[in-house]
């Protein structure tokens, strides 16, 4: 099947603004506040606008863009593992706790490109989560736990 580029660019595009638009309507459920003293809805809100805007300029691009191009296969590998990655962190988050949830879910992820090396899918898994538990836990003091009663400590 092939497609123009400007199909791709203009489907990539769409999605990119139903997104921006289904997380801009879900943050109004939250607080905005004001630029200056910010509530929890602001960010996915400023967040859900810049989604909406990239989605925008790469719809317009593929306006403008006639080229041919094949489509491609849809990468079922990647999905299905970003997917369950996403999974396991929201199912393992309260039971194991933070470092070992984000050790799986990144793992998963890693391995959602055919490219990547073990040993590189392992640093990642390692480095992350060292780097999240650095800012959440000890830098902005979020109320995780480090590990939870899932946990054989």
């Amino acid at each position: 099947m092939t497609l123009h580029k400007s199909a791709r660019d203009l489907l990539a595009g769409g999605i990119f603004v139903a997104f921006g638009l289904a997380f801009g309507y879900a943050s109004y459920g939250y607080d905005l506040g004001t630029p200056l003293r910010m509530g929890p809805g602001f960010f996915p809100l400023a967040l859900a606008g810049f989604l909406v805007l990239l989605g925008l300029v790469i719809a317009l691009a593929g306006v403008r863009n006639t080229e041919d191009a094949p489509l491609g296969a849809f990468p079922v590998r990647g999905f299905v593992l970003i997917i369950g990655a996403l999974m396991v962190f929201a199912l393992t988050i309260k039971g194991l706790g933070l470092a070992p949830a984000l050790f799986l879910t990144v793992l998963l992820a890693a391995f959602a490109s055919r490219r990547t090396k073990p040993l590189a899918g392992l640093v990642m898994a390692v480095a992350l989560p060292a780097f999240c538990i650095a800012v959440f836990i000890y830098a902005l003091r979020v109320p995780v736990p480090l590990f939870g009663p899932w946990w054989p400590m």
